[in-house]
């Protein structure tokens, strides 16, 4: 929620923080900069708190006065969203076509001549394409954001002095809140409590590596906190910052806008970078524009040269221009990308952004971590050894203070050390688990907390004597490089070059049955309580191995065939032991025969990198930052369209660098954030239904962008050729662009429309040269049979209707029968460019010919219907005369239904000769 809110200002923030830093204000409010400079005592007594925390009619009264902890960043106001609905490009034109028509069809006419009708039609295409674009963004807003409410931030405050779990946006100044690895801070907070604590703020300062927090007071020189500098504030964290490791008690200072980041915010002016997504949509437009910029000149010059009338010369080519682009791009794109969105999050599949549909459907690389993703989201104790390979519940034991009495955040080995010890029975207290006699037995003294640099986890316990007692759990490799002796029979040992050779056998032993080796090793009385840190593990005694299985998840082995099937490539980015790995991935059909190491990658450089990458499908060892290199490489140098699916603090970052960050709805508060795709269910099967509907979301994108460029590029050929040789314009301008929102109004179903399985099943990326090719190669179609209409008009229809040439009524001055002749011939190309611009749509939309079992969408049907029998109707209607139109004689549909006929059939020829060039249609 807040977190989600507020991701486009961390971003600009990461990007424009170094250069743009306030000379003297730093964004600190008075109670943060207070905070900083005195004791957590003072602070507490500032805001009316206690350690304890707030009572729950504190916090209510304070949450009515301070209002709910949100940033109010970058929400549009209704004028601005108004005005990125009606004004743009296309927009612009019909604007203009409209001034033009309102000064020569009204303003400058008597009024009795005044016709305000093509007035009143370019207004309706305007309210239709500002107004759809408007509803269907405000629409996808709605949806997005609904569908953000269901993905949960929520954090840990003492209220009544409990500890309660609440959102993110019900913290008030005041609050206590406790904090742990992989925790998002939810606002800007004063440290009163911290062990290990560290921080990463790259978010706010641009800087990758992680700060440490402690409570000491911050000592200011000079003029105070006026101009206190972020890096001063070392007691304070802020909020959309995140908990490397390490935990800590804070008092809440400033929520919502009053923090650091919504100060920024509110500083904050501009846009981020366009996606790829966005470019290829501009490119598109660009390409439009272009074509535009030329034709319509070329239209212009010759009408106003063949009929000797500039105003209606320049009436027409302006209408041309309208006529060959899009104007509904707007909308469509809108409708596809907020359909696609409803659509998937009926597939449990939850879109943060919009234009991430596209990037999900050309993604032709997935990395995904292994543990829950591939593997079952539980975690076994299968075995717990000593070193010589003995089951010995003392190692059991050791190994449950760890898990148990850590308060970082506890994973799945965490979880299943502590289950295995609750049905375990004690060997020291008669009928009692042995996980329930240790919890009475020992008090934790202090803690070493995790981090992915070490791997290891250390806890001091005191029994009741006083004894105490550092035992660390962490990776085999790791846990070795910290133990000086070795547990054999109850007695420690020096650790021999013999016996570690022995132990790294057994360790390798384990991992070669697919189970993940854990090491556990004591020491002790360490030293004074207080007082232990890393430097504490060191000279330490190793006692035995936790065993754990991870079995691989039934649906794996065929998500990931289905997916490589589909074209994309299954890669594993882990931190795990690569034996442990590589048994996972070859159960489920992952090719495991080269493994990179984490520590071969910090050898390459990127080019080799690159080169080891393109073959290879796990990859083992690796820190947070060698995923976030792997991604890049892969995207940057090998060209791939890269997700990344992680639920964990060390994917955060991979998650950031690749084009489409995918997490789970049970992932940690920094995934989640850095996710453009959140999961419902982590399963790479409901992944796989969520990339088919990205790619087919985008080819009925694509569809319209197709058939309406081809077909409105072949109007335009049209237009320009009959300019050339008839002594009046084909057809008025009011009437091609009446004739363009009819159209365009029947493709507003295309987003709902099928699309084949054949074009769903590889990876689509945006490709705006196929969109010319196709319509330099499909337009001139309709062209060849708008030549064949006019002719036969010309020469044939209008004659018999009105019982003379076109010659003739000019050498006799017949005004009268000259217009009802233009008027014909108007009508007739009329309805028969519809029909053919209609009727097309449904012939380019698929491969295949339109049949009972490969048809449009029935929304796309009935608007095909209706739209035809709209304008077959408007020539014999009541306004026809307002239109400039007149009915037509029987004959022209006996015409219209040969002339349509044929044009389908060349259409289909020239589709399979596309085909046959190209290797598919869209």
């Amino acid at each position: 929620m807040l977190m989600l809110k507020t991701a486009t200002v961390l971003e600009a923030i990461s990007k424009r923080r170094r250069a743009e830093r306030p000379a003297a204000h730093t964004g600190l409010s008075k109670n943060t900069i207070f905070a900083t400079t005195h004791s957590a005592d003072d602070a507490l007594v500032l805001l009316g708190a206690t350690a304890n925390g707030l009572t729950a009619e504190q916090a209510a009264e304070r949450l009515d006065a301070s209002g709910p902890n949100t940033i109010e960043a970058t929400t549009k106001t209704l004028a601005r969203r108004v005005a990125d609905a009606f004004i743009d490009p296309f927009a612009g034109i019909l604007a203009a076509l409209a001034l033009v028509s309102l000064y020569i069809d009204v303003l400058a006419v008597p009024e009795p001549q005044r016709d305000p009708s093509t007035v009143i039609v370019i207004g309706i295409m305007l309210l239709v394409s500002g107004g759809m674009k408007f509803i269907q963004e405000a629409r996808s807003g709605n949806a997005a954001e609904a569908l953000k409410d269901l993905v949960s931030n929520t954090c840990t405050a003492l209220r009544d002095g409990e500890r309660l779990e609440i959102p993110f946006d019900e913290l008030v100044p005041g609050d206590v809140i406790r904090l742990s690895a992989g925790d998002m801070v939810p606002a800007d907070a004063r440290i009163v409590t911290a062990r290990d604590l560290f921080v990463i703020e790259s978010a706010l300062t641009g800087e990758s590596e992680a700060v440490e927090k402690t409570a000491a007071t911050t000592v200011v020189d000079g003029a105070g906190g006026s101009a206190l500098p972020l890096s001063a504030c070392k007691n304070i964290v802020f909020t959309g910052t995140s908990v490397q490791n390490g935990t800590a008690m804070a008092l809440v200072v400033a929520t919502g806008s009053d923090t650091y980041l919504g100060s920024i915010a509110k500083m904050l002016n501009g846009r981020g970078e366009k996606s790829a997504f966005d470019r290829g949509v501009s490119s598109v437009s660009m390409l439009l524009v272009r074509l535009m910029l030329v034709m319509a000149p070329a239209v212009f010059a010759i009408n106003a040269a063949t009929k000797g009338n500039v105003i209606d010369a320049l009436l027409f080519a302006t209408s041309v221009a309208v006529g060959i682009t899009p104007q509904m791009l707007p909308v469509i794109v809108t409708t596809s990308l907020s359909q696609g969105a409803k659509d998937l999050a009926r597939r449990q599949v939850i879109v943060k952004e919009l234009p991430a549909i596209q990037n999900l459907g050309a993604m032709d690389v997935l990395c995904c971590d292994k543990t829950g993703t591939l593997t079952e989201d539980r975690i076994v104790l299968e075995r717990y050894l000593n070193t010589d390979g003995n089951e010995d519940a003392r190692v059991l034991r050791h190994a449950f203070l760890n898990s148990f009495f850590q308060t970082g955040l506890k994973n799945l080995i965490d979880l299943a050390v502590i289950d295995r010890a609750d049905v375990t029975p004690s060997a020291v207290v008669p009928d009692s688990m042995l996980g329930q006699s240790l919890r009475d037995r020992y008090t934790k003294v202090d803690e070493v907390p995790f981090d992915f640099s070490r791997r290891r986890l250390s806890v001091v316990v005191a029994d009741a004597q006083g004894k105490t007692q550092m035992v660390t759990k962490g990776a085999a490799e790791e846990m070795l490089e910290i133990c000086s002796f070795v547990e054999i029979d109850g007695i420690a040992q020096p650790l021999t070059d013999e016996k570690l050779a022995q132990i790294r056998k057994q360790i390798a032993g384990l991992n070669a049955e697919g189970l993940r080796v854990i090491a556990v090793a004591q020491k002790t009385n360490p030293r004074c309580v207080g007082e232990f840190g890393i430097a504490d593990e060191c000279d330490m005694v190793l006692m035995g191995f936790l065993a754990f299985l991870d079995p691989p998840k039934a649906s794996a082995a065929g998500a990931v065939a289905t997916l490589e099937a589909k074209g994309v490539a299954v890669k594993v980015l882990t931190g795990d032991n690569d034996r442990v790995a590589a048994t996972v991935c070859e159960q489920i059909g992952i090719d495991a025969s080269n493994v990179l190491l984490g520590s071969e990658i910090d050898a390459l450089d990127d080019a080799e990198l690159a080169e080891r990458a393109e073959k290879t499908h796990l990859f083992a060892k690796l820190s947070p930052l060698q995923k976030a290199r792997l991604v890049r490489v892969m995207r940057e140098m090998l060209g791939h369209t890269v997700g990344f699916m992680g639920d964990g603090i060390n994917d955060a970052a991979a998650m950031r660098a690749s084009d489409c960050g995918i997490s789970v709805d049970s992932a940690v508060d920094i995934a989640k954030e850095s996710a453009d795709i959140i999961l419902l269910q982590k399963d790479l099967g409901v992944l796989e239904r969520g990339i088919i509907e990205g790619r087919r979301t985008y080819g009925n994108l694509l569809k319209y962008l197709k058939t309406t460029v081809s077909s409105n590029f072949g109007n335009v050929l049209s237009v320009t050729v009959a300019s050339l040789f008839l002594p009046f314009l084909p057809m008025s301008a009011l009437q091609l662009v009446l004739l363009s929102l009819v159209y365009e109004i029947v493709c507003i179903a295309l987003p709902w429309d099928t699309v084949d399985d054949a074009w769903t099943a590889r990876p689509r990326a945006w490709d705006a040269a196929s969109i010319k090719g196709f319509m330099l190669e499909l337009g001139p179609v309709s062209s060849l049979f708008d030549i064949v209409t006019f002719a036969a008009l010309f020469f044939v229809v209008c004659p018999a209707a009105v019982d003379a040439s076109w010659s003739e009524l000019a050498a006799a001055g017949d005004v009268a029968g000259m217009a009802t002749f233009a008027a014909l011939f108007q009508s007739g190309w009329f309805v028969e460019s519809m029909w053919s611009q209609t009727l097309v749509v449904h012939m380019l939309r698929s491969p295949h010919l339109p049949s009972p079992r490969d048809h449009a969408a029935p929304a796309l049907c009935a608007l095909t219907v209706l739209g035809l029998a709209l304008v077959t109707w408007l020539p014999a209607s009541p306004i026809a005369d307002a239109l400039g139109l007149m009915p037509l004689p029987t004959s022209f549909f006996g015409l219209l239904i040969g002339i349509v006929t044929a044009y389908i059939a060349l259409t289909q020829l020239a589709k399979r000769r596309y085909i046959a060039r190209h290797g598919e249609l869209l």
